[in-house]
Formats: C-alpha cells, structure tokens, sequence
C-alpha cells in the first residue's frame, strides 16, 4: 500500500466516530407480590426466632387491646346501668349544726319537697336504734351489722327498688309487725323467701317478713336493712319521727336546678344542715377510678411494646449478619442496593404485622373472656384495632430500618469473602 493510502485510511479511520460502550443490564424492578414472597421467604427459614419476636409485638398490642377492650366495655356497662337505674335520684342527709352536733331534718321535710316544682316523687327512710335477728336466742352483740329503718310505703317509686319474692309495704301491712328485708340482709338471716311463716326478731317482738328486696346498686345501704312502716317504727320501735335520708326523683331535664333548691326546701330554717348528694356520682366516680388504673395499663402495653420493637430489630440484625453470603450473592447476580434494602425492611414489616394481627386477636379474646366472666357486652373500638396494626407497622418499620440500611451498603465482594 502506498503512502498516499495509508494516510486517507487513517484519516478515514480518525473521522469514524467512536462506537458507544455497551449498555448497563437493567435490574429487573420488584413488584409487590415479589417483595413479599421475598420477605416471607427470609422469615421461612428461622420460624422460631420469628415466632418469639413477633410474641413480644404480640403481648405489647394484645395489652393495648384489652385494656381498651374492657375499659371501652365498662363504660359501656356503666352507661346501661345508668341508664336504667336513673341519674335523676337526689338524696337529702342531716348534716351537723354549727356546734358541731348531730342535725335533723323537719318532719315536714318531704312535704315541702314534694312541692318543689320539677319534682317527679319524694320518699323517705327514718333510722331506729332496733337489731334484727333470727330467733329471740341469739345474744344482742351478734347483729351483723343489720340496720332497721322506717319506711314509707312509697319509697320502690322513688329509689328503684325491686321485690323478688312477696310484696313492698302498704297502707294495710305498714301499721302492723310487717318487715320487708334487703338482699344482704335476708341472706345473713339465712331468709330466701317471704311469707307469712317466715318471722324475725325484731326489737322486742316477732316480725313477719312480707317482702324481700333485690340488690340495689344505687342505694347499697337498703341491702342492709330491714325495712318497716312508719307507723309501726313509731308505735313499737321507739322511732322519732324525723327522717334519716330523703330520695327525691327530678325531671331530668331539671336535675342540676332541684338539686341547688333541694336542701332549702329541706330545711328552710337551716339549709346548711341539709347535706345534699347524687348517688349517680359515686357510680361516675368509681368509673373515672377505672380509668385512671387503664391508663396506666395501657402505658404498660406501650413498653411492652416497645420491648417487642428491640426484639424485631434484634432478629433483623442477627438475620443480616447470618445471611452474609446471600446478600453478597444476590449482588453480585444484579441486585441493586435499594432491592436488598427494601428485601429486609419486607421482612421486619411482615414479622411486625404477625405479631400485631395475632396481638389484636388475642386482646380481643382477653375483652371478650373478660366481658363474659362480668355478665357485661364485650366492646372493642375500631379505632382501637386499626391503631394497634399501625402501631406495630410503624414500630416494625423503624425497628427494620438499620438493619436493611446496613445490608444494602455491605459490599459483594466482602459479603462473598465470607462464604
């Protein structure tokens, strides 16, 4: 070849642009269904290890649960009773005069009551000094802490008590030897029915027992008592007359107005010795108790919780230094670190979502054991449930979070040294 030609080929050659680098294999993008199966797979081979990590998520939301489960279901409860018995019922007490001695409410008192207006009914107890036993041969001390009271004939109207067995004073029975007993009283009498065979000792005499009461959850201090007419408590028992607590049933509506009236109308002459109460309010008070005692459980649940969380990190952990080799592998196959990274963030997620669907499962069978035991509805918010899932994905997350950073910078080479 002559010179002349061998310079245009190398001229030609110069001119040619330079063919571009072959291009990069792209890596195949994993969808949802391939991040799952890749996460679960992980889980798969350390079943239990992953079962103990996802029991500590497990107890920690089954504690949220069921706390909120059976707070939810007592407040409900609370509600229906409520509901049922009234939060309309105010009493009236005798309270102390200014020297400090014992007070008495007018014997006129439910009178001027009754002509409150917004006053639906009014009834009254009056306390005696008389014991109730069995027989006429048991000693005096032996009582059993049993009270005796008068009672006026309209008094179930006004407090809600209920006869399981016989009849409630009347206008015909209440001036004779009549005694209607409270369930906690006819149980220490050994007394499970009425009639007229059934007799007591009562004060100096033989009462019959015509009624028995049912437990009263408003007014628990009628469980104790035995209750007789007025006019024979004053006839036989030595009764004063005045009245030792007056129940009185407002409108509903007008609660809050009869009860800022009430122990004036009580008492005109002194209406500070006239202590006025709402029974309702000891039953919201026990209820606000309950949950304060809930709100610590509940803090409880969160620590263990997060207890859980340490173990789902620590299982993560240990997982990427077990599996080394394969992360090694599976970059040198292509794997990009995002895939790795998201491979073991999967897996502390799917381990956080066991242990948090089997948590709710079993907060919901503590409610509803629980419930059961208590003769109450089982109640389990929704919010509640939802809450506890995403509670555990979240904590799943920032608990997988290192672990799958650390196994996506860990460099193939190295991760492959170690095989």
């Amino acid at each position: 070849m002559t010179a002349p030609q061998t310079a245009t080929k190398e001229i030609a050659e110069r001119e040619q642009p330079a063919l571009p680098p072959p291009p990069r294999p792209k890596s195949a993008r994993m969808g949802l269904a391939d991040v799952v199966r890749v996460g679960g797979s992980g889980l798969r081979s350390r079943p239990m290890r992953v079962f103990l990590s996802a029991l500590g998520i497990a107890i920690g939301i089954a504690a949220m649960i069921s706390v909120v489960g059976i707070s939810t279901s007592s407040t409900e409860d609370l509600n229906r009773r409520l509901a049922a018995l009234g939060t309309n019922l105010l009493t009236v007490l005798p309270g102390t005069s200014f020297g400090g001695d014992a007070a008495h409410l007018p014997k006129e008192s439910v009178q001027m009551i009754g002509n409150l207006p917004h006053v639906e009914s009014v009834s009254a107890i009056g306390g005696t000094s008389a014991k109730v036993y069995r027989n006429d041969h048991i000693p005096t001390q032996e009582s059993s802490g049993l009270t005796v009271s008068a009672a006026r004939t309209d008094l179930p109207a006004s407090v809600g008590a209920e006869v399981v067995d016989g009849r409630w004073l009347n206008n015909a029975n209440s001036k004779y030897p009549a005694v209607v007993l409270g369930s906690v009283a006819a149980s220490k009498l050994g007394i499970h029915e009425a009639g007229p065979d059934v007799r007591v000792w009562l004060g100096d005499e033989w009462f019959t027992v015509v009624g028995v009461l049912a437990p009263n959850e408003l007014i628990p201090d009628l469980d104790s008592a035995a209750l007789v007419g007025w006019d024979v408590a004053e006839e036989r028992l030595d009764f004063d007359g005045y009245p030792s607590t007056i129940y009185t049933r407002a409108e509903e509506a007008h609660v809050e107005d009869v009860q800022e009236v009430l122990g004036a109308a009580a008492n005109p002459e002194s209406p500070s010795e006239a202590d006025v109460s709402r029974p309702s309010d000891a039953l919201a008070a026990k209820q606000a108790t309950d949950d304060t005692l809930s709100g610590l459980l509940l803090g409880l649940g969160g620590v263990a919780l997060l207890v859980g969380g340490v173990g789902v990190a620590n299982t993560m952990v240990i997982s990427v230094l077990e599996r080394r080799a394969e992360i090694g592998l599976r970059r040198s196959l292509g794997a990009t670190r995002g895939q790795i990274r998201t491979q073991f963030l999967a897996e502390a997620l799917l381990l956080s979502a066991l242990g948090g669907f089997g948590g709710v499962l079993l907060g919901i069978g503590v409610t509803i054991g629980y419930a059961t035991y208590q003769d109450m509805a089982a109640v389990v918010p929704l919010w509640a449930m939802a809450g506890g899932i995403v509670a555990t994905l979240l904590i799943g997350g920032l608990a997988g979070f290192y672990p799958a950073v650390r196994a996506a910078k860990l460099p193939p080479t190295e991760a492959l040294a170690t095989t």
